[in-house]
């Protein structure tokens, strides 16, 4: 796998593992931007002959990218409604204004909404939200960005459209809408719970709104915070397309991307299509000035870096050691992709990790008796894949994209401050896994 251009004639496996882990060194220190660490890693790639410039780009998961900029847009263009400071409001009534009870509201409404849209989308309708309702009620935003991040990854592996990773092994197997949500609902129901269990013994009981806070929420009346009435309207119909287009996209053969960036678009057009020239160009500018710009391109380093370490081998490398040390034994080889792909997919992105790892698992096919004894490795899969990206703050799509929110509106998101609460939690959510993989597929 060495490259004819490489510099010094290095080995390309260890320059492109090298400039990772440097990467991740600098994200965990945070003295420079996340954004500006994986920008000049991702050059380095380049500039080192890793990979060519074709091959970096080609390395990007557009997809992704699409899907975050097309959400971002939508989400940009829904603030200037109201519509977030109308579901606040509502949204703290029914909890009657208590922090604690608005704490377990938003992770559980994230985790269903994870789960019948997808993690990304949720997160950037949902976070505004929450940063509405904490500057209301006057308490930290922190703790309930923290449980949104757990509940979106937890709730988005439940089903074939929650998590990008169950979207390509339904792909790759043949796994229904319905499939995933049988086999892997009741473990993430369970997540769920426990997960809020321990956030309001860490964090809800301790939360304490003024009184004063509390009655002047509860004397707010939420049809005043709709500012635009029209474009509101706009908005929940292109929302309702969107979210339609994203369930039936099986059946559509459209990508989230693509029906993110349409949506995005129909709805600037019926932002501005009675607008003079200067007002368009007023509007889009300011629209296109919402998208988390630092988040996209993060996104895009990261993924030119993880691409370098996959095209020199160290994934499969990886992959193939730990079937290898399986030996064919089907209960250690599903325990061991488990615990293995919720540990790489805490550190790597998860979507090159799934993608190596599924024609390796195929390949076990033959060893473990058939197509048949392969389900549960599927699971586990699916389930350490996604559940693995709540282990620190660069492991799933959903956790940058809320701190890429809360920074934007002053609430600092540092990598160790959230892995050092984030790791724990991920460890016992696959613990529980572990225990439900076994008893039902493996005992």
């Amino acid at each position: 796998m060495e490259s004819p251009h490489l510099l010094f004639g290095l080995n390309p496996l260890w320059v492109a593992t090298a400039l990772l882990v440097i990467a991740y060194v600098a994200i965990i220190a945070d003295r420079v931007n996340r954004a500006l660490v994986v920008g000049i890693g991702a050059c380095l790639v380049i500039v080192t002959g890793v990979l060519s410039q074709d091959e970096a780009i080609r390395g990007v998961d557009w997809n992704t990218i699409m899907l975050l900029a097309g959400m971002m847009l939508i989400v940009g263009i829904a603030g200037r409604t109201g519509l977030f400071e109308y579901v606040a409001i509502h949204a703290v009534k029914l909890a009657r204004a208590r922090p604690a009870a608005i704490l377990a509201l938003l992770a559980i409404i994230t985790a269903l909404f994870s789960a019948l849209l997808d993690n990304v989308t949720t997160v950037l309708l949902v976070a505004p939200v929450t940063l509405a309702i904490t500057r209301q009620l006057e308490v930290d935003p922190w703790p309930y960005l923290f449980a949104e991040i757990m509940a979106s990854n937890v709730g988005g592996t439940a089903t074939l459209v929650g998590d990008p990773p169950n979207i390509m092994i339904g792909s790759a197997v043949g796994f229904t809408f319905n499939d995933f949500l049988f086999n892997l609902g009741p473990v993430v129901v369970i997540i769920v719970l426990v997960h809020g269990a321990i956030g309001h013994f860490v964090w809800g009981r301790r939360l304490r709104a003024s009184d004063e806070a509390r009655a002047r929420v509860l004397a707010m009346d939420e049809r005043e915070s709709i500012t635009n009435p029209r474009l509101l309207r706009h908005v929940l119909i292109v929302l309702a397309g969107v979210v339609t287009a994203f369930v039936t996209a099986r059946y559509t053969h459209l990508e989230v991307g693509t029906i993110a960036m349409f949506g995005a678009a129909v709805l600037l057009l019926l932002d501005v299509h009675d607008r003079t020239a200067e007002e368009q160009a007023h509007h889009v500018h300011s629209s296109f000035g919402e998208v988390e710009w630092i988040t996209l391109f993060f996104f895009i380093g990261l993924f030119v870096m993880v691409e370098g370490v996959s095209k020199t081998g160290l994934l499969t490398i990886l992959g193939e050691k730990l079937l290898a040390a399986t030996g064919g034994d089907p209960t250690v080889t599903v325990l061991a992709v488990l615990w293995a792909s919720a540990i790489l997919s805490a550190v790597l992105d998860n979507i090159p990790f799934v993608a190596t790892m599924i024609p390796l698992v195929k390949g076990l096919a033959p060893a473990l008796g058939g197509e048949a004894a392969l389900e549960p490795v599927w699971w586990a899969l699916a389930l350490g894949a996604c559940l693995g990206g709540n282990g620190s703050l660069i492991g799933a799509s959903a956790n940058l994209t809320v701190a890429g929110i809360a920074e934007r509106a002053g609430v600092p998101f540092r990598f160790t401050k959230f892995t050092v609460r984030a790791f724990p939690l991920m460890i016992l959510s696959v613990g529980i896994a572990h225990i439900y993989l076994w008893l039902r597929y493996l005992r």
